[in-house]
Protein backbone atom coordinates (compact mmCIF):
# COMPACT_ATOMS: atom_id res chain seq x y z
CA UNK A 1 0.00 0.00 0.00
CA UNK A 2 1.95 2.57 -0.89
CA UNK A 3 0.09 6.21 -0.68
CA UNK A 4 1.07 9.94 -2.69
CA UNK A 5 -0.28 12.49 -0.78
CA UNK A 6 -1.80 15.77 -2.60
CA UNK A 7 -2.06 19.37 -1.91
CA UNK A 8 -3.17 21.68 -3.79
CA UNK A 9 -1.86 25.35 -3.24
CA UNK A 10 -2.16 29.22 -3.98
CA UNK A 11 -0.34 31.65 -1.77
CA UNK A 12 0.21 29.13 1.16
CA UNK A 13 3.55 30.18 2.48
CA UNK A 14 2.35 30.43 5.89
CA UNK A 15 0.55 27.01 5.71
CA UNK A 16 2.46 24.44 3.38
CA UNK A 17 5.39 23.93 5.22
CA UNK A 18 2.96 22.15 8.31
CA UNK A 19 0.88 20.46 6.02
CA UNK A 20 3.73 18.74 4.05
CA UNK A 21 4.99 17.30 7.03
CA UNK A 22 2.14 16.17 8.78
CA UNK A 23 2.25 13.42 5.28
CA UNK A 24 5.94 13.25 5.37
CA UNK A 25 5.61 9.76 5.99
CA UNK A 26 3.88 8.98 3.15
CA UNK A 27 5.83 7.41 -0.24
CA UNK A 28 5.03 10.79 -2.38
CA UNK A 29 4.12 14.27 -1.74
CA UNK A 30 2.56 16.45 -4.93
CA UNK A 31 1.64 19.99 -4.13
CA UNK A 32 0.07 21.56 -7.15
CA UNK A 33 0.49 24.83 -7.27
CA UNK A 34 -1.88 27.55 -9.11
CA UNK A 35 0.81 30.08 -10.02
CA UNK A 36 1.71 31.54 -5.91
CA UNK A 37 3.25 34.60 -6.13
CA UNK A 38 4.84 34.04 -2.91
CA UNK A 39 7.28 31.37 -1.51
CA UNK A 40 4.52 28.56 -1.22
CA UNK A 41 6.76 26.35 -3.90
CA UNK A 42 10.22 26.56 -2.73
CA UNK A 43 9.25 25.92 0.38
CA UNK A 44 7.17 23.21 -0.55
CA UNK A 45 10.47 21.64 -2.85
CA UNK A 46 13.01 22.21 0.38
CA UNK A 47 10.60 19.44 2.24
CA UNK A 48 10.73 17.01 -0.26
CA UNK A 49 7.31 17.59 -2.74
CA UNK A 50 6.90 17.48 -6.17
CA UNK A 51 5.89 20.48 -7.36
CA UNK A 52 3.85 21.03 -10.07
CA UNK A 53 2.50 23.93 -11.59
CA UNK A 54 -0.91 24.03 -13.01
CA UNK A 55 -3.12 27.09 -13.92
CA UNK A 56 -6.19 27.45 -11.84
CA UNK A 57 -9.31 25.22 -12.56
CA UNK A 58 -11.35 24.86 -9.88
CA UNK A 59 -11.18 23.02 -6.64
CA UNK A 60 -12.77 19.96 -8.16
CA UNK A 61 -10.27 19.99 -11.18
CA UNK A 62 -7.32 21.13 -9.34
CA UNK A 63 -7.42 18.05 -6.74
CA UNK A 64 -8.52 15.36 -10.13
CA UNK A 65 -5.22 16.91 -11.78
CA UNK A 66 -3.01 15.95 -8.75
CA UNK A 67 -4.75 12.54 -8.52
CA UNK A 68 -3.40 11.96 -12.46
CA UNK A 69 -0.04 12.97 -11.54
CA UNK A 70 0.60 10.47 -8.49
CA UNK A 71 2.84 7.51 -9.18
CA UNK A 72 0.93 5.64 -6.92
CA UNK A 73 -2.91 3.63 -6.21
CA UNK A 74 -3.68 4.90 -2.97
CA UNK A 75 -4.03 8.98 -2.77
CA UNK A 76 -4.62 10.74 0.87
CA UNK A 77 -5.62 14.26 -0.11
CA UNK A 78 -5.86 17.36 1.81
CA UNK A 79 -5.64 21.50 1.22
CA UNK A 80 -2.97 23.34 2.09
CA UNK A 81 -4.83 24.54 4.91
CA UNK A 82 -5.17 20.77 6.64
CA UNK A 83 -2.35 18.59 9.07
CA UNK A 84 -3.10 14.90 9.72
CA UNK A 85 -3.27 14.10 13.12
CA UNK A 86 -0.64 11.49 14.80
CA UNK A 87 -4.10 9.60 15.60
CA UNK A 88 -5.11 9.84 11.92
CA UNK A 89 -1.51 9.06 10.65
CA UNK A 90 -1.21 5.71 13.26
CA UNK A 91 -4.34 4.25 11.64
CA UNK A 92 -3.24 4.81 7.91
CA UNK A 93 0.39 3.40 8.63
CA UNK A 94 -1.48 0.31 9.95
CA UNK A 95 -3.32 0.24 6.74
CA UNK A 96 -0.09 -0.74 4.76
CA UNK A 97 0.15 -4.21 7.10
CA UNK A 98 -3.29 -5.66 5.95
CA UNK A 99 -3.63 -7.65 3.29
CA UNK A 100 -5.09 -6.31 -0.49
CA UNK A 101 -8.30 -8.33 0.78
CA UNK A 102 -8.89 -6.53 3.82
CA UNK A 103 -8.67 -3.19 3.01
CA UNK A 104 -11.45 -0.63 1.59
CA UNK A 105 -11.37 0.89 -1.64
CA UNK A 106 -11.70 4.61 0.16
CA UNK A 107 -11.61 5.52 3.78
CA UNK A 108 -13.81 8.58 5.44
CA UNK A 109 -11.89 10.57 7.59
CA UNK A 110 -13.51 13.44 10.57
CA UNK A 111 -12.47 16.37 10.17
CA UNK A 112 -12.14 18.79 12.84
CA UNK A 113 -11.46 22.93 12.62
CA UNK A 114 -9.85 25.30 14.91
CA UNK A 115 -11.80 28.57 15.10
CA UNK A 116 -11.12 30.94 17.66
CA UNK A 117 -8.87 29.92 19.57
CA UNK A 118 -10.62 26.33 20.35
CA UNK A 119 -11.67 22.99 18.88
CA UNK A 120 -15.10 23.06 17.25
CA UNK A 121 -17.33 20.57 18.34
CA UNK A 122 -21.15 21.75 16.84
CA UNK A 123 -22.63 23.71 14.11
CA UNK A 124 -22.45 21.03 11.52
CA UNK A 125 -18.61 21.68 11.51
CA UNK A 126 -17.56 18.35 13.67
CA UNK A 127 -17.15 15.24 12.54
CA UNK A 128 -17.94 16.73 9.01
CA UNK A 129 -16.61 13.32 7.27
CA UNK A 130 -14.70 13.10 4.21
CA UNK A 131 -13.23 10.81 1.67
CA UNK A 132 -9.66 11.86 1.27
CA UNK A 133 -7.89 8.20 1.50
CA UNK A 134 -9.07 6.36 -1.44
CA UNK A 135 -7.43 4.15 -4.71
CA UNK A 136 -7.17 6.34 -7.83
CA UNK A 137 -8.52 3.23 -9.62
CA UNK A 138 -11.75 3.39 -8.13
CA UNK A 139 -12.12 7.11 -6.82
CA UNK A 140 -12.40 10.37 -8.74
CA UNK A 141 -13.01 14.16 -7.53
CA UNK A 142 -16.45 14.93 -9.13
CA UNK A 143 -16.68 18.47 -11.03
CA UNK A 144 -18.48 20.70 -9.17
CA UNK A 145 -17.76 24.28 -8.89
CA UNK A 146 -18.18 24.14 -4.35
CA UNK A 147 -17.66 21.24 -1.76
CA UNK A 148 -16.31 18.86 -3.81
CA UNK A 149 -15.65 15.55 -3.40
CA UNK A 150 -14.49 12.33 -3.68
CA UNK A 151 -16.86 9.99 -6.13
CA UNK A 152 -16.46 6.12 -5.92
CA UNK A 153 -17.19 3.71 -8.45
CA UNK A 154 -20.07 1.22 -8.11
CA UNK A 155 -19.04 -1.30 -5.97
CA UNK A 156 -16.47 -0.34 -4.05
CA UNK A 157 -16.15 -0.36 -0.52
CA UNK A 158 -15.57 2.61 1.69
CA UNK A 159 -14.72 2.47 5.58
CA UNK A 160 -14.23 4.93 8.12
CA UNK A 161 -10.56 5.59 9.78
CA UNK A 162 -10.44 6.86 13.77
CA UNK A 163 -8.41 9.72 14.04
CA UNK A 164 -9.12 13.98 12.58
CA UNK A 165 -7.70 15.63 9.90
CA UNK A 166 -7.05 19.09 11.53
CA UNK A 167 -8.38 22.16 9.88
CA UNK A 168 -7.31 25.56 10.06
CA UNK A 169 -9.11 27.21 7.45
CA UNK A 170 -10.06 30.49 9.09
CA UNK A 171 -7.34 33.12 10.80
CA UNK A 172 -10.53 35.89 12.07
CA UNK A 173 -13.52 37.54 11.49
CA UNK A 174 -12.45 39.37 8.71
CA UNK A 175 -10.83 36.34 6.50
CA UNK A 176 -14.37 34.27 6.85
CA UNK A 177 -15.77 37.53 5.98
CA UNK A 178 -14.00 37.58 2.82
CA UNK A 179 -14.34 33.43 2.06
CA UNK A 180 -18.09 33.53 2.46
CA UNK A 181 -18.53 36.83 0.11
CA UNK A 182 -16.14 36.40 -2.48
CA UNK A 183 -15.76 32.61 -2.48
CA UNK A 184 -18.37 30.47 -1.10
CA UNK A 185 -21.36 32.30 -1.76
CA UNK A 186 -20.95 33.31 -4.87
CA UNK A 187 -19.99 29.58 -6.33
CA UNK A 188 -22.82 27.92 -4.06
CA UNK A 189 -25.14 30.74 -6.09
CA UNK A 190 -23.69 29.71 -9.42
CA UNK A 191 -23.50 25.86 -8.73
CA UNK A 192 -27.47 26.24 -7.64
CA UNK A 193 -28.15 28.19 -11.12
CA UNK A 194 -26.61 26.00 -12.85
CA UNK A 195 -28.35 23.02 -11.22
CA UNK A 196 -31.55 24.81 -12.44
CA UNK A 197 -32.26 25.32 -8.86
CA UNK A 198 -33.99 28.75 -8.33
CA UNK A 199 -34.89 30.49 -5.33
CA UNK A 200 -37.30 33.59 -3.83
CA UNK A 201 -38.07 36.49 -2.34
CA UNK A 202 -39.07 34.64 0.60
CA UNK A 203 -36.51 32.25 0.64
CA UNK A 204 -33.62 34.90 0.38
CA UNK A 205 -35.49 36.42 3.82
CA UNK A 206 -35.69 33.44 5.56
CA UNK A 207 -32.56 31.30 4.76
CA UNK A 208 -30.79 33.40 7.02
CA UNK A 209 -32.66 32.95 10.35
CA UNK A 210 -33.02 28.94 9.42
CA UNK A 211 -29.04 28.78 9.06
CA UNK A 212 -28.69 30.29 12.43
CA UNK A 213 -31.45 28.37 13.99
CA UNK A 214 -29.77 25.22 12.43
CA UNK A 215 -26.09 25.92 13.33
CA UNK A 216 -26.72 27.23 17.02
CA UNK A 217 -29.61 24.91 18.13
CA UNK A 218 -30.27 22.03 16.07
CA UNK A 219 -26.66 21.05 15.58
CA UNK A 220 -25.20 21.90 19.07
CA UNK A 221 -23.23 25.06 18.04
CA UNK A 222 -24.25 26.36 21.87
CA UNK A 223 -21.73 23.55 22.61
CA UNK A 224 -19.09 26.14 21.35
CA UNK A 225 -19.70 29.05 23.13
CA UNK A 226 -19.51 32.81 21.43
CA UNK A 227 -17.14 30.69 18.42
CA UNK A 228 -20.39 28.56 18.05
CA UNK A 229 -22.66 31.80 17.96
CA UNK A 230 -19.94 33.10 15.26
CA UNK A 231 -20.32 30.29 13.50
CA UNK A 232 -23.93 30.26 13.26
CA UNK A 233 -23.64 33.99 12.73
CA UNK A 234 -21.22 33.48 9.48
CA UNK A 235 -23.79 30.30 8.51
CA UNK A 236 -27.00 33.06 8.04
CA UNK A 237 -24.72 35.66 6.52
CA UNK A 238 -23.69 32.91 3.60
CA UNK A 239 -27.31 31.18 3.48
CA UNK A 240 -28.81 35.02 3.03
CA UNK A 241 -26.02 36.19 0.57
CA UNK A 242 -25.90 32.66 -1.85
CA UNK A 243 -30.04 33.17 -2.12
CA UNK A 244 -29.53 36.74 -3.02
CA UNK A 245 -26.76 36.23 -5.63
CA UNK A 246 -29.29 32.90 -7.19
CA UNK A 247 -32.24 35.18 -7.10
CA UNK A 248 -30.13 38.33 -8.76
CA UNK A 249 -28.65 35.74 -11.93
CA UNK A 250 -32.63 34.47 -12.38
CA UNK A 251 -33.51 37.65 -12.53
CA UNK A 252 -30.41 39.30 -14.88
CA UNK A 253 -29.71 41.28 -12.56
CA UNK A 254 -25.77 40.25 -11.98
CA UNK A 255 -23.20 43.22 -12.15
CA UNK A 256 -22.15 43.28 -16.04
Amino acid sequence: MNITATIIAFNEESNIRAACESVGWTDEIIVVDSESTDSTREIATSIGARVIINPWQGFAAQKQFAVEQANHEWILSLDADERVSDELRSAIISLKSRSESDLADGYLIARRSYYQGRWIRGGGWYPDRQLRLFKKSEGYWKMRLIHESVTMKPGSRTDTLPGDLLHFGVRDAAYHHRMIGERYAPLAARQMFEEGRRTSRLTVATAGPAAFVRSLILKRGFRDGFAGFSIASFAAHHAFLKHLMLWEMQNGKESQ
